[in-house]
């Protein structure tokens, strides 16, 4: 039942990004000549290797639930043994991962803003910060679903199927969430 319930919800998140991509495109064609002068001010090497570290996180979070189908939640060996994670380190590796793609929107907001990019400063800029910025919120919460779900498998007396597919549905989520990135990547840094 939760997975299911899981994708319902997804499904009317997609409907929510679905308007943001409306709004963007309608903005786009109703001042083209605007989009062409503030996106040349858009650091696209940058922007990439932050998509590439979020894309890295979804690999680590399917990782994090083939150890929590397995119900391993910790890792079995020494830290530096990879191939013997559990869950939790997984996780905490997606999370950093995740923190640091925020981090690093952050440092990107504030470059555009030096650039005279702003929310308030026309159609393009607020169609930029809206769409990235209620993404940026997304990935904030996914953050904190991890925590709460590697504080679940600590505190947990017996790691079951019930934190596994606690665990499960997180990724659905973050999957979710690196997704809508890699669209919205591809529509504001390099659609023309």
């Amino acid at each position: 039942m939760v997975s299911v319930g899981t994708v319902v919800w997804l499904s009317s998140e997609l409907m929510f990004f679905a308007a943001l991509f409306a709004m963007y495109f309608t903005l786009r064609a109703a001042s083209p000549e605007l989009w062409a002068n503030e996106t040349s001010k858009l650091n696209v090497p940058f922007a990439l290797i932050n998509t590439l570290i979020l894309v890295s996180s979804s690999f680590s979070c399917q990782l994090g639930v083939f150890r929590a189908e397995d119900l391993q939640p910790r890792r079995l060996g020494g830290l530096l043994n990879v191939r013997k994670w559990g869950m939790t380190e997984w996780f905490i590796v997606t999370f950093i991962l995740g923190a640091i793609f925020v981090a690093v929107q952050a440092f990107e907001y504030t470059e555009l803003v030096h650039h005279g990019v702003s929310l308030s400063s026309n159609a393009y800029g607020s169609a930029f910060y809206i769409t990235t910025g209620f993404h940026g919120l997304h990935v904030a919460g996914g953050l904190i679903a991890f925590i709460l779900i590697i504080g679940r498998a600590y505190v947990a007396k017996k790691f079951g199927h019930f934190e596994a597919t606690s665990a499960i549905v997180v990724s659905y989520y973050w999957h979710f969430v690196d997704v809508v990135w890699i669209a919205l990547f591809a529509i504001i840094y390099f659609l023309k």
